[in-house]
């Protein structure tokens, strides 16, 4: 008896709710409950645009310098050289409190690496703020002794804001990968020496300078890889992924779906390095194996597969930096032809490309179609050449994360047998005059001067390179 009146209440209710239409259930949703998301909404932007505000009054007193860097004529660091450098520069990382970002609008300073062609003359440059130049410079001296470093005024002044405009044109991009960036792209050491008969190093850096050397008079080029020092979270991005990746490879070769089975591949020095990684992800320390269980863990994965778990695991093993590339091409209109540079430029980064793993591919251009298309592509090369110019992080594509060993791969200083005619280097080792030496006025075309002067090869100096390798040269290829 006692249950008539619910189940009439119910039927009642249940016919209450089918004669309503959807839209007034939804208008009585949010009446009731929906508000908690306008007011998620609200709190998560009001604290979005004081965290902005709070970091422009941060950095707006940040003082940036440009550094030209000439290399000597003699280079025969490999990038291995440059990939300590960028070691030396995560120092710059300091990973702040809630505190320091929200009361006191606290930012992670960053760096730009730039190469830039200005009608053909090619130079290498880093951009910094003020409070680390001097960290900049010792990474570098640290690792290229005799290279020489100059404040220079920036070279992005020369070309206007905003477009259209009576005397430039330009085209822009935004670099980004094609995969994850848990995926690698192809690093300098694939293009090391395989056999005894190959010596030099087959140096990515050439095509890459030669197409910035294809450009001419009124025509510029322009390359930067934004950097800005980052904490660990992203290995445990690349660790989930491997984990997922060897979850489906084993799922599809028909055996037990655990991660666990594709890892202890490694062996010798690699596998020392990422013992501590498959203990990360497994927990645990690292099992003893036998022969036939590594076999058989073999056995179940293809040679691309295998190499790919192993770049993967290598990639996590070395320094991260949050990473953002840019290119522009800007020339004077009755010169302005992209095609001389920019399908060198993309053409030379496809050199770090591995189909199975990561691509560098241009993710933002300055181009669109269709609907208004003259005033949105103006509206897009403005936004462009400003995020260009103020070397801004989160404007245009997404940033990703590439460790030391991929940013040298990228950038780095040319070795000496790539040949650049108009690459910027040292003119030579400056040394001062020997004490005592008489003060005695000679001119330039004093018939002293024309003498020959017979070289002195007793100076023959002996380099170890970063690789290990003892090269000789004469004291007269290194001051002549």
């Amino acid at each position: 008896m006692e249950l008539g009146p619910l189940f009439i209440d119910t039927a009642v209710a249940q016919a209450f709710v089918a004669s309503r239409s959807t839209l007034e259930l939804v208008l009585t949703f949010i009446s009731t409950i929906g508000w908690l998301g306008l007011v998620y909404a609200f709190l998560y932007l009001m604290l979005f645009f004081w965290k902005e505000y709070k970091e422009e009054q941060y950095n707006k007193n940040w003082e940036w310098v440009l550094l030209a860097i000439d290399i000597p004529p003699i280079n025969l660091q490999t990038p291995k050289a440059v990939e300590l450098m960028f070691s030396h520069l995560a120092g710059a990382y300091d990973e702040p409190n809630l505190a320091a970002k929200f009361r006191h609008g606290y930012k992670q300073r960053w760096f730009s690496f730039e190469i830039i062609s200005l009608e053909g003359y090619i130079q290498f440059l880093v951009r910094t703020e003020r409070a680390f130049q001097d960290l900049v410079e010792a990474a570098i001296y640290a690792q290229y002794p005799e290279v020489e470093i100059t404040e220079v005024e920036d070279y992005v002044t020369e070309v206007p804001d905003l477009f259209p405009n009576d005397e430039y044109d330009m085209w822009g991009t935004d670099f980004g990968l094609a995969e994850s960036f848990a995926y690698p792209i192809r690093s300098y050491i694939e293009f090391e020496p395989k056999t005894p008969e190959e010596q030099l190093l087959k140096d990515p850096m050439g095509t890459f300078l030669e197409s910035f050397s294809r450009i001419g008079a009124g025509e510029q080029m322009w390359f930067q890889i934004l950097l800005e020092p980052t904490g660990n979270a992203w290995k445990e991005k690349v660790i989930k992924k491997i984990k997922d990746l060897a979850g489906d490879i084993v799922s599809l070769s028909g055996g037990k779906k655990k991660s666990g089975v594709l890892f202890g591949l490694l062996g010798g020095e690699s596998g020392k390095a990422t013992g501590e990684i498959r203990a990360q992800i497994f927990g645990g320390a690292p099992a003893a194996e036998t022969v036939e269980t590594k076999e058989k863990r073999l056995s179940q994965l293809t040679p691309g597969q295998a190499k790919l778990l192993e770049a993967m695991e290598k990639k996590i093993t070395k320094i991260g930096f949050k990473t953002k590339m840019r290119a522009i091409y800007t020339a004077k209109k009755e010169v302005f032809r992209p095609e001389r540079g920019v399908n060198a430029l993309i053409g030379a980064l496809n050199q770090y490309n591995i189909p199975s793993a990561n691509s560098i591919v241009p993710t933002t251009s300055v181009n669109t179609n269709y609907f208004l298309k003259a005033a949105r592509n103006n509206q897009k090369k403005t936004k462009m050449m400003s995020a260009y110019k103020k070397r801004k992080m989160k404007v245009g594509g997404n940033a990703f994360v590439f460790n030391i060993e991929e940013l040298a791969t990228v950038w780095h200083f040319p070795l000496s047998h790539v040949k650049t005619p108009l690459l910027q280097k040292t003119q030579g080792k400056r040394a001062e005059p020997p004490t005592g030496l008489p003060i005695e006025s000679i001119g330039m075309n004093d018939e002293r001067n024309k003498e020959p002067v017979e070289a002195d090869h007793s100076r023959d100096k002996q380099i170890i390179t970063d690789a290990g390798d003892v090269a000789y040269f004469s004291a007269d290829e290194e001051y002549g």
